[in-house]
C-alpha cells in the first residue's frame, strides 16, 4: 500500500533528528534493506510481535515484515501559505502525503534556539495549523466563485457542492480545520475532491529531553499538547528524537537493554510507526508457509479478492476462495492442521472483509 505519513514541524523542533532516526532504523533492518525512493522518503518495518510468533510456529526459510513510508517535509515558517520561506515546497509536499506527523518541541535547551525566541508548543502547533487553513481557504475561495455561477443556474451538483464549500469557508475563517467538520457520504466526495491539507489526519509527536522520556507526564509542555490534541480528536506520541537516533543504531538484546536502562518498554519510533500505520486505516494480514512467513498491508474494509491482489494481480483476477484462520486461533491450534481440526479454519468467498491478523492462503485459478 503506497500510503505515507509526512513529518512536519517548525525549525529546531527535532524533526530532522527524528527523520534521521527513521532512516537509520530502516538501514539497520536485517530483513528489509533501507530503500531511498527519494532523498526525503524513509521506509521502515512495521513492528509486529505476531510475525515473530508465526515465525517460531512455522519455522520458515525466511520472514518478511510489512513496511511503511515516512516523508520528511520541508520546514515551515509563518507566512508559508503566502510563499514565505520554503512555503510553496512545504505545501506541495504535504498535499502528497496521506497523514501528518506533527513534531512539537517540548524541551528547553539554551543551546538550541527557538524560531520565536521561547518554547511554546501550542503557539508552534497553531502556526502550522493556521498556514494549512489559510492555504485551504485560498483553494476554497477559488472554487466557490466558479461553483456559485452554476448554482445560480440551479445546477443540482453545483448547488450541493456550493453548500459544502460555504461550510468549509466558514470553518476556515474561524480557524477550524476541515477534519473538524461532519459531512454526509455524498458531501464527502466534494471534500475529497478538494484535496484539502486540513482534512488529513494528524498525529502530534511531542519531542522531549532525555530526562523526561521515562516519565513524560511530568512535562508541562506534553500536558499542553495532550490537551490541545484532545480537542483536535488526535493522538499524541512522546519521543526523545536524540535518544531515538541512538536506539536506531542498536539491535536485538543491545536495544532491549538500552530501553530497560531508560525505563521504557518500547522505542518512541516503534510507537510512532504503529500509530501512524493505524491512523491511515491500515491493517495487516499474514501468509504463512515453510518457504516464507510474510506480513501484508491492506486498507481496513478491503475484501478478500482485493487483498489477494496485493500479492499479485493474478490472485485477484482468478480468485476462488480464501482459506482463513485468525492469528489467535492458529496459535491456539499449534499448527494449521490443529486449527483445522478445531474447526477454526474457514473458506471465505469474494464478499469476505479481511480482518487484521487473518492468516490466509488464497486459492485462485487463472
Amino acid at each position: 500500500m503506497a500510503l505515507t505519513a509526512g513529518i512536519v514541524g517548525l525549525p529546531n523542533v527535532g524533526k530532522s533528528t527524528l527523520f534521521n532516526a527513521i532512516t537509520q532504523a530502516g538501514a539497520e533492518s536485517a530483513n528489509y534493506p533501507f530503500c531511498t525512493i527519494d532523498p526525503n522518503v524513509g521506509i521502515v518495518e512495521v513492528p509486529d510481535e505476531r510475525l515473530n510468533k508465526l515465525t517460531e510456529l512455522v519455522q520458515p526459510k525466511k520472514t518478511v515484515p510489512t513496511t511503511f513510508e515516512f516523508t520528511d517535509i520541508a520546514g515551515i515558517v509563518k507566512g508559508a501559505s503566502k510563499g514565505e520561506g520554503l512555503g510553496n515546497k512545504f505545501l506541495s509536499h504535504i498535499r502528497q502525503v496521506d497523514a501528518i506527523c506533527h513534531v512539537v518541541r517540548c524541551f528547553a535547551d539554551d543551546n538550541i534556539t527557538h524560531v520565536s525566541g521561547k518554547v511554546d508548543p501550542i503557539a508552534d502547533i497553531e502556526t502550522i495549523n493556521l498556514e494549512l487553513i489559510l492555504a485551504d481557504l485560498e483553494s476554497v475561495d477559488k472554487r466557490i466563485d466558479r461553483v456559485a455561477k452554476l448554482a445560480k443556474q440551479k445546477d443540482k451538483e453545483a448547488v450541493a457542492e456550493h453548500e459544502v464549500l460555504v461550510q468549509l469557508k466558514e470553518a476556515f475563517e474561524n480557524e477550524q480545520p476541515a477534519r473538524a467538520l461532519e459531512f454526509t457520504e455524498e458531501q464527502m466526495k466534494y471534500v475529497k475532491g478538494m484535496h484539502l491539507l486540513t482534512s488529513k489526519q494528524v498525529l502530534y509527536v511531542a519531542n522531549v529531553s532525555e530526562d523526561d522520556v521515562a516519565d513524560p507526564s511530568s512535562n508541562e509542555y506534553v500536558k499542553m499538547v495532550r490537551e490541545f490534541a484532545e480537542k483536535d480528536n488526535a493522538e499524541v506520541i512522546v519521543v526523545c528524537a536524540k535518544i531515538e537516533s541512538e536506539i536506531a543504531e542498536l539491535e536485538g538484546e543491545e536495544k532491549a537493554m538500552f530501553l530497560e536502562e531508560l525505563g521504557i518498554e518500547e522505542s518512541g519510533l516503534d510507537q510512532l510507526i504503529r500509530t501512524a500505520y493505524h491512523l491511515l486505516g491500515l491493517a495487516t494480514y499474514f501468509t504463512a508457509g515453510v518457504q516464507e512467513v510474510r506480513a501484508w498491508t491492506f486498507k481496513k474494509g478491503m475484501k478478500a479478492p482485493q487483498c489477494a491482489g496485493i500479492i499479485h494481480s493474478d490472485f485477484e483476477r482468478g480468485f476462488i476462495r480464501a482459506e482463513t484462520v485468525s492469528y489467535e486461533d492458529l496459535l491456539a491450534g499449534g499448527s494449521m492442521n490443529g486449527a483445522r481440526e478445531a474447526g477454526k479454519v474457514r473458506l471465505e468467498g469474494k464478499e469476505y472483509i479481511v480482518q487484521d491478523g487473518d492468516v490466509i492462503h488464497f486459492r485462485f485459478n487463472v
